[in-house]
């Protein structure tokens, strides 16, 4: 088991001064992978062509990274706008699309240390290491913050620091944040929304199931039912109306990071260096397949997303992040796209798709 908790909670051009490469795609918009190095000291983001693998920019986040054993340290919104967290120095980098390439527009400042971020309902949302916050977004602008509540333990009392997983939008009137509390089945946190905005009332602390370990990374379906990993149990559960309604064997190790594409939801299984794809229904969630692809690295994949055909993982194993890109069909088939790029840091965290806006297509 202690091995199994290790496993998630550590989970080519230069650019020039302005970050942004001597080779662009012409005019044609591309769609983006933006990672995080994560550095603790310097924190950067890192913007790839997903057709070509070429670097496009590295770009500061004024800000320290340091965060571990969390999911969706980044995030896109409709091709626009891109979050990034600065765990060390308690904000978030908040970045507008500028064609082929990112372009840093504000810090926001958050309650406590930033390990998450989620776009919804014109507001920005940050679980932090013991609270969450809300953010008004007009058009691309984050905003003031407009909401702000402790998270809960189902035991009672605050989570200590490092126990923060992810944020996630369920609907109109409610985030979920997931808390991992080894050797405890861990909690899921219903926080109360009014208007998009966290409302300040306490969250409904809802207990993982018995005899599972670990709700971790998770992805929501449009009728607001949410596929959520239990990472050190090897499970993959179906959460509905406040409560998991299903609980299955993953058969693969560790599953830890989740993102949906269509009806498919992909996990990343950092015991087995795999990714399995599962699909979940009102009230069951099955493993469609339990290794829909491999990481040809040979490393331990962490953070994962998909947009527009296009998924990305990032890997860690022997001082190195990389990351490996695929596409996928209707069918959820994943293929190999180009060779694993090797990303220049020991401990990237977080990547995030991000097709061509709308106004760009």
């Amino acid at each position: 088991m202690s091995r199994l908790v290790s496993y998630c909670s550590v989970a080519a051009l230069l650019v020039g001064a302005a970050g942004v490469a001597s080779v662009q795609a012409g005019h044609r918009v591309v769609t983006l992978a933006v990672i995080m190095t994560n550095d603790p000291m310097a924190n950067q983001i890192k913007v790839y062509d997903v057709n070509s693998s070429i670097l496009l920019q590295t770009l500061s986040t004024h800000g320290k990274g340091g965060v571990g054993g969390n999911a969706r340290g980044v995030k896109q919104s409709n091709g626009e706008l891109f979050a990034v967290v600065n765990n060390g120095s308690n904000t978030v980098a908040v970045y507008t699309r500028d064609k082929n390439g990112l372009r840093f527009d504000k810090l926001v400042t958050t309650t406590s240390a930033p390990v998450s971020v989620d776009f919804g309902h014109d507001h920005l949302y940050v679980a932090g290491a013991t609270t969450v916050d809300s953010f008004v977004v007009h058009g691309n602008n984050v905003e003031w913050m407009d909401g702000t509540t402790a998270l809960e333990l189902a035991g009672g009392g605050a989570p200590p620091n490092g126990r923060t997983a992810q944020v996630g939008v369920i609907n109109e009137r409610r985030l979920l944040v997931t808390l991992k509390t080894d050797p405890d089945p861990g909690t899921v946190d219903i926080v109360p929304l009014h208007k998009g905005a966290v409302t300040g009332g306490s969250p409904t602390a809802v207990s993982a199931p018995a005899g599972t370990l670990t709700p971790f990374g998770f992805s929501v379906y449009p009728d607001g039912t949410a596929v959520i990993t239990l990472a050190h149990s090897s499970q993959d559960g179906l959460f509905r109306d406040g409560a998991f309604t299903s609980v299955v064997g993953a058969g693969q190790a560790a599953p830890c990071w989740m993102t949906k594409a269509g009806k498919y939801v992909f996990t990343a299984n950092t015991g087995s260096k795999t990714i399995s794809r599962l699909i979940g229904t009102g009230n069951h969630v099955f493993v469609d397949s339990s290794v829909a692809a491999s990481i040809a690295t040979g490393g331990a994949p962490s953070d994962i997303d998909a947009d527009e055909g296009v998924l990305g993982v990032i890997d860690h194993g022997a001082g190195q992040s990389h990351l490996s890109l695929f596409t996928y069909n209707k069918f959820g088939e994943l293929t190999t796209s180009g060779a694993p790029i090797n990303l220049g840091v020991a401990n990237a965290n977080g990547v995030a798709i991000m097709p061509p806006a709308d106004r760009d297509e």
